[in-house]
């Protein structure tokens, strides 16, 4: 039981890493491979507004919003010029990102750890005579993830807005015609990505310690968790998520800890090779 609930809990903030990657790739067609980077600037920042005496609400605020303007500047100034080229320009700046925006976090906060409070207790609850290994603040953080993937879900499916970003991403010169703003459309893809990053980098920090690189492991897994679930699908990125995390809990409560990395590998494998598209891609083809 209580590796279930530890996998939950890490598959959820790995969720949330896919769904900002899924959001990205519905609204403009591109992996984002600095999207780790991107959450971590957002996470010091708001590690910054604690450690000068401000709220956590505040600072899950400030990372929440800089986390949004960071994926605005990003698709503005450094996406959107390879945007038409072939893809793997795309790919190639986006790693270039990560490399800069690492080096810059060491610069500016340095390379040793830091902590990052939880606003909720991390104390495991008793039941009973038993106490399990689930907190206040993994509630917190599963209510989170819910809470997000409804808002994108009703975003998508039922909004005018959702539409113009299934439209820009797909068919930019159709959409064009038809008075959408492509470029403004791709902007807020984004920047909801980058919020929704930043959001999964403040969840996971009181977690582990904050460092340069602290969301690297992160970031493949919710790479992981998106391909399985399908980057088309939000849900899917969910349950891509809680199985890549219950496939890290369970390898490395049973077999060992050094193996964690290669169960999630023998998933994605499995999975690639049955439905390459993802659990939850539509299984006919996108006709425009």
């Amino acid at each position: 039981m209580d590796l279930t609930l530890d996998g939950v809990t890490n598959g959820a903030i790995f969720a949330a890493v896919g769904l900002a990657l899924v959001l990205i790739w519905r609204a403009t067609r591109i992996l984002n491979f600095a999207q780790g980077a991107m959450a971590m600037i957002s996470t010091y920042l708001a590690a910054t507004v604690v450690e000068h005496h401000g709220s956590y609400w505040l600072a899950v605020a400030v990372a929440l919003a800089s986390g949004a303007l960071i994926g605005a500047v990003v698709e503005r100034l450094v996406v959107r010029p390879v945007e038409r080229r072939p893809p793997l320009n795309a790919v190639i700046v986006t790693l270039g990102l990560l490399v800069v925006l690492e080096a810059v976090a060491g610069l500016v906060w340095g390379g040793g750890l830091r902590s990052f409070p939880a606003y909720f207790s991390q104390v495991g609850l008793r039941f009973g005579h038993r106490r399990v290994a689930f907190s206040d603040f993994d509630a917190y953080v599963l209510v989170a993830i819910i809470v997000v993937l409804g808002v994108l879900v009703v975003l998508f499916r039922f909004t005018d807005t959702g539409l113009r970003m299934r439209a820009s991403a797909f068919e930019p010169e159709v959409a064009r015609l038809l008075g959408v703003r492509v470029g403004r459309t791709l902007t807020l893809g984004w920047l909801l990505a980058a919020a929704v990053g930043a959001l999964a980098g403040v969840l996971v920090a009181p977690r582990i310690f904050l460092s340069p690189n602290y969301m690297d492991a992160v970031f493949v897994y919710g790479f992981t968790s998106a391909v399985i679930g399908g980057l088309d699908s939000p849900p899917g990125a969910v349950v891509g998520g809680l199985v890549t995390g219950l496939a890290l809990s369970y390898v490395g409560g049973y077999v060992g800890s050094s193996l964690e990395d290669l169960g999630a590998l023998v998933i994605l494998i499995a999975v690639l090779m049955v439905r390459p598209q993802g659990l939850f891609a539509p299984r006919a083809e996108r006709r425009v």
